[in-house]
This record gives structure tokens, sequence and C-alpha cells, in this order.
């Protein structure tokens, strides 16, 4: 039995539901699933705890001498980064001296954060899903959303002050790589192999057949309106999430290596 651990967004239970309902060849391996927000995976991943974990890519730079990045399942593309918002727009000499909430250490938003606005003194962990509250609440000045919160924050009387996402592809001309799908180094090349292209035939048969997809889909997206489930897909399950391919592998180096400078 494989553990696998992925989080109830959109874009992760459309592309891990073949695999998990015997929709497709697995090559004779089954499959137990744990669903948790993301830094939650993150932090299970090192932990050494699931043998194959969707985490974002910011954490897997912690994890590389453990965990093996598959080609298949990320989420990585274009205008589809994170955002920094509040309830007005702030300047960056204001925002270094402001409480700001990010969805986690490890994120690749808190990463993204740090390479437009670095220098921030206080920052306040909390679950994504949380943090456009706590804005209005005044319990943060401002925060970095993900997910589904990109369409939302606007409806709340929130501002966007910048897009993580666009500094990003600005600064590097690359894609923005945010999250990916690892397995245990210890499982031995040929078990990864075979988790690989389990991997490409699930995202193969979600781009295939859609709509039996999103009746997983639905199941964990608690009351998310319909449309946004769909445009949540559509922005992080992209031609990346089939194969990094060259240019899916440029952005990650680049993310690396930006990251090493920002610790040196």
């Amino acid at each position: 039995m494989v553990r696998l651990a992925f989080s109830p967004c959109p874009n992760d239970t459309f592309i891990f539901y073949a695999m998990t309902h015997g929709k497709i060849d697995t090559e004779g391996l089954e499959f137990s699933y744990h669903l948790a927000d993301v830094e939650t995976l993150n932090h299970l991943a090192m932990e050494g705890a699931p043998d194959m974990v969707k985490v974002s890519f910011n954490a897997w730079l912690h994890l590389r001498k453990t965990y093996h990045l598959l080609e298949s399942g990320s989420a990585l593309g274009y205008g589809n980064g994170p955002l920094l918002i509040s309830k007005r727009d702030i300047t960056p000499e204001i925002l270094r001296e402001s409480v700001v909430a990010i969805p986690g250490q490890y994120t690749t938003a808190h990463l993204l954060l740090n390479f437009a606005v670095p220098g921030i003194r206080e920052k306040k962990i909390m679950v994504f899903s949380e943090i456009e509250d706590a804005i209005l609440r005044g319990d943060a000045d401002a925060g970095v959303i993900i997910h589904e919160n990109r369409f939302t924050y606007q409806g709340k009387g929130l501002v966007k002050i910048l897009d993580l996402g666009e500094f990003w592809e600005r600064s590097t001309g690359e894609a923005v790589p945010l999250g990916g799908i690892i397995a245990r180094r210890d499982l031995g090349d040929d078990m990864i192999g075979r988790l690989n292209r389990i991997m490409r035939r699930s995202v193969e048969f979600a781009f295939d057949h859609p709509e039996e997809t999103m009746v997983f889909v639905r199941q964990h997206a608690q009351e998310m309106d319909e449309e946004v489930m769909k445009k949540h897909i559509a922005l992080y399950v992209t031609d990346f999430t089939l194969s990094l391919g060259v240019k899916g592998h440029s952005a990650i180096r680049t993310l690396t290596e930006n990251a090493e400078k920002l610790i040196s």
C-alpha cells in the first residue's frame, strides 16, 4: 500500500482522482490517501510520513535528499502566483513594519514574498483560508493569499497590493513553480518510475474525463462555487502538470538559485 497525501483543493483532487479510484492502470499498486492543508503536507513530508506527497516547491528545497521530484503532477505556470492583499494600498516601506499573514513558513508563497518584499519584520502563519478574514478583523495588516482566494478577495472589499507571481515572472522570465509531487527516494528507482507513470496517467484521465473527475472534486471543495472550482483547476492544472519539461525544470532551478541567495 502506497501512502499518498495531497490537499483537498480542486487542482489536487482533480489530478489524483483516477489513481485513487481504480480508473487507470496502477501497475499493481494500491493507494491509501490523506488530505491536508498545503503547509501540513509540507511538515508531513519533513517527517518522512508519506511515500508520495504534494508539497510546496519551497518545502522541496529542504527535502531533496530524501524525496525525488516526479515529472508529472506539478502546479506550475504563468499568471497563477500568490497575491499580496490588504484593506488598502500599502507601500513597501510601511509593509516592512506591518503584520503580514502567510499561509505557511515552507510555502512557495512565503518564498516569493521574501523575493519581492524582503525585510518584513512580523509574519503571522495561518491556514490559507483564514487569511482574508484575519485582515478584515485587523489581526493582520496584509496577507499572502493562494488557491481559490484569488477569486474571492475582491468580493470582501480587499485590494491587491502586489501580484507575487507577476513579480517573479518579470524578474526571472520564468514560469511560477508553486508545488510538485515528490516520492521517497528509499522506495527505489523502479518504484519511483512506476509512481511517475501512474501520476501521468491520472493527469491524462482528468484531462480526458473532466466531468467524472469533478464528482470527487466537489466532494472535497466544501462550499466552493462551481465556477470558482473550474477556474481554480484551469489556473493550476496546466501542460506543466502533465510534464515539467525543459521550461518547468528551468523555473525550478531558478527558484532554487534565488532561494540559496536569500540564505547566503
